[in-house]
């Protein structure tokens, strides 16, 4: 495995911490396909398909729901 890229999972905003979010949902593919040419060919699959576009929004609103879990949703 490579560095650590994710220290904490604590963000200072709700937003931060969706983008937090997101950026958990981009790796989880990145380790999945470490392959930056083929997940650029498979992009051109998938950018234009509502199907598609609509499950990678379910998987960013788990681990958004994951971040807010642990920051106590922010209260």
């Amino acid at each position: 495995m490579s560095d650590p890229w994710l220290p904490s999972l604590i963000t200072e905003t709700p937003q931060a911490g969706f983008e937090l979010a997101i950026k958990l949902s981009r790796m989880g593919v990145k380790m999945t396909q470490p392959s930056d040419e083929i997940r650029k060919k498979l992009r051109v699959i998938y950018e234009d398909d509502a199907d598609s576009l609509i499950a990678a929004s379910q998987v960013i609103a788990i681990n958004y729901q994951t971040v807010a879990a642990a920051n106590n949703y922010w209260r």
